[in-house]
């Protein structure tokens, strides 16, 4: 592989990675409370977020496709920063940004994912996943040893 391609993919793992776990970490109040500058500060204003991408959702809904994605966040995030499964990992994260990009955009605003990098994070999550080999990573050791 090529080193740019080698080195651009290890760090566009690492940003996605670590892009889907500070949100998670905001949500559950470790970034600061709410008003503090954190986007959401705690649980209950993340789940009226998620109501507002869903707003024919009922709360008690809003708040278990919250688990879902909080879920899903943590486990593309951490998969990607260790290198583990990338395929797998970016597909599910580039969908699941997918998703979230275009509920903002019906329900918040045509410009809502434009303001923040969604729309990017859905594309390289499907680079990645579309890479055959991915240096410097747990897949790759594996891939490695089983030659």
């Amino acid at each position: 592989m090529n080193n740019i391609l080698a080195v651009g993919q290890f760090l566009l793992r690492l940003a996605l990675g670590a892009g889907f776990l500070i949100p998670v970490m905001d949500r559950l109040g470790l970034l600061g409370p709410p008003g503090s500058g954190a986007s959401w500060g705690d649980w209950e204003h993340f789940v009226d977020y998620t109501n507002t991408l869903i707003p024919f959702a009922s709360r008690q809904i809003a708040n278990i496709m919250s688990i879902f994605a909080t879920a899903g966040e943590l486990v593309f995030g951490i998969l990607l920063v260790i290198g583990f499964r990338i395929r797998e990992a970016g597909l599910g994260a580039g969908i699941l940004t997918l998703s979230f990009g275009l509920c903002m955009a019906i329900f918040v605003s045509i410009s809502a994912p434009f303001g923040y990098p969604v729309f990017v994070f859905t594309g390289g999550s499907l680079v990645l996943s579309g890479l055959d080999r991915h240096e410097w990573s747990i897949d790759y050791y594996i891939q490695k040893r089983s030659l």
